[in-house]
């Protein structure tokens, strides 16, 4: 029986103070760990199903022959990184977080999927700014500068509209949605968690760019309310290669 709540980490950090927490909920009998930025919820292992379909989704979006090369924007606890890494079809991955110290919570071990991320050989956490990242020429691997991939997921915003820092804002616009383009292969995915339903002007802005978008609603159980409760994954392709 684990202790009924412990403060794994806190520490400052540019955008707040950041803490991992482990809690049990003697109703589900299950420990569950939490991320909040200061009295900011950000993550929580009671519910990730739809972390995971943004992963299971984006890789089953793509056309072509498999292994694929995927970036995934936000560690987190690691659900979407593992739900990558869980199919067949990924070659390599590269996980971006601006947050040193959520990468550290699973180099040591304080997190489930730690180690199963950290020991599997395709993956590779890179401390950086992704929204920087998407904007440059460079793009997301500091040893292959101007690399391509088959699909960048992306979970690290509530939702296009609400940004836990608003020097993201640009990125949801179709001048830097054009710019992360620049880093999918022809025909490559896009795939972004939201924590709302689907926004018919973030999708017009999607179309605006890509050769074709679309959202998919996750629903599932919330325990912490007892009720059904949905979010969503949009999705979007790059124009195909030229035949």
């Amino acid at each position: 029986m684990s202790v009924s709540f412990e403060e794994l980490d806190y520490c400052p950090t540019p955008i707040g103070a950041l803490s991992l927490r482990r809690r049990r909920d003697l109703k589900l009998d299950v420990d569950v760990f939490e991320v909040r930025l200061g009295d900011e919820s950000l993550m929580t292992s009671l519910f990730t199903a739809s972390e995971i379909a943004l992963a299971r989704l984006g890789l089953a979006a793509l056309d072509g022959d498999a292994p694929f090369d995927v970036v995934v924007g936000g560690l987190g606890l690691g659900y979407t990184a593992n739900a990558v890494l869980e199919s067949a079809d990924a070659g390599s991955l590269i996980v971006v977080d601006a947050l040193q110290p959520v990468i550290e919570w699973h180099e040591k071990g304080l997190l489930p999927l730690g180690a199963v991320l950290t020991e599997d050989a395709r993956c590779r956490l890179v401390h950086g700014d992704f929204f920087a990242m998407a904007a440059s020429a460079e793009g997301f691997d500091p040893d292959t500068p101007g690399r391509q991939f088959d699909a960048i997921l992306v979970d690290i915003d509530h939702s296009p509209d609400a940004l836990l820092d608003e020097g993201s804002e640009s990125f949801y616009r179709p001048e830097g949605l054009r710019r992360l383009a620049r880093h999918l292969r022809p025909g490559g995915v896009f795939g972004l968690w939201s924590d709302a339903l689907p926004d018919d002007v973030f999708l017009a802005r999607l179309k605006s760019v890509f050769a074709e978008a679309w959202a998919e609603p996750v629903t599932f159980h919330n325990p912490l309310q007892d009720k059904p409760f949905t979010q969503t994954v949009y999705l979007a392709r790059n124009e195909g290669p030229v035949s």
